[in-house]
């Protein structure tokens, strides 16, 4: 509702009809099937092995970027990928100590979620579209899916009583939903119009130090001296690809100028066509691991 009482209050340009359809994919990717794999892979897996798992989507998408997009993977960015993922082990606390649980059918969907996620990326790289109205229609397909597999998890669980929730809580929903999937999914959304897919991939790194800073804040938590280590080595590496990812976007804009409206449209073209490679591919990957989920997202 929030969404898009905003898309009709700054008079967001819808896209042409054509692109509604994949729009709503984006959707159903993330957070739809991303969250939905997610939440039944953290029952059967524990959340030091998730988080490792989750560490794996930089490295997808700038696998993919390499493969669709065609994206220039440099040395350089390679590196401070790597270097950064050994942050997240560290962070983690999975590289000093190793965890003896294998991977289950909880870490592959956990993978699987991973995977929408990345396809999400490298989807919404190539659609030309305004943000905020993308963000309102992707979340409206979401919520359709939550919708369609409440019945499913209403089988097996007992309906909590809502009377009894405390407003505050109500209030601490709402604005935790506002923040992440309206404003922070804009935001993401708005730097990939300007920014290579591998380098805003690179950025999720650091989802484990808001994290670890936040629990230090809030919940008292400390670090070790090895998390401290490994939150220095994903700071350091993303600023560094911050900066390469800047100068990459500038030079890109620069060409574009140059080529003007035809060569552009005919590289949209192309990137279309490469966005629905990727989605065939991930179609048949998913379709092959065979998963088959009932339940609903939190």
């Amino acid at each position: 509702m929030a969404l898009w009482l905003a898309v009709i209050v700054t008079k967001a340009k819808s896209p042409s009809a054509r692109l509604l359809p994949w729009i709503g994919l984006l959707g159903l990717l993330n957070p739809g099937w991303a969250y939905t794999f997610s939440m039944f892979g953290l029952v059967e897996t524990s959340a030091s092995v998730a988080t490792l798992l989750w560490a794996f989507e930089p490295i997808l998408i700038l696998g993919l970027a390499w493969m669709f997009l065609k994206e220039q993977i440099g040395r350089q960015l390679l590196g401070l990928v790597a270097l950064a993922t050994c942050g997240v082990l560290l962070v983690s606390g999975l590289l000093g100590n190793a965890s003896s649980e294998t991977l289950n059918a909880g870490s592959a969907l956990i993978l699987a979620g991973v995977l929408c996620c990345a396809i999400y990326t490298i989807l919404a790289r190539n659609l030309v579209a305004n943000p905020l109205f993308t963000v309102a229609v992707q979340q409206s397909v979401a919520f359709a899916w939550v919708l369609a597999i409440w019945p499913l998890e209403l089988r097996s669980v007992t309906a909590p009583n809502l009377a009894g929730v405390l407003y505050r809580d109500i209030a601490t929903i709402i604005l935790s939903g506002l923040l992440y999937y309206a404003l922070a999914y804009w935001f993401y959304l708005h730097a990939l119009r300007s920014m290579a897919a591998s380098v805003a991939g690179s950025f999720f790194n650091l989802i484990p130090v808001f994290g670890v800073l936040g629990s230090f804040i809030f919940l008292g938590e400390r670090l070790t001296s090895s998390q401290r280590l490994g939150a220095a080595l994903i700071v350091g590496a993303t600023m560094v690809v911050l900066r390469h990812g800047i100068g990459r976007a500038t030079k890109q804009t620069a060409v574009d100028a140059r080529q003007g409206p035809t060569r552009r449209s005919r590289h949209n073209r192309r990137t279309s066509s490469r966005a629905r490679s990727v989605l065939w591919s991930a179609q048949g990957s998913l379709g092959h691991r065979g998963f088959e989920v009932e339940g609903s997202l939190t």
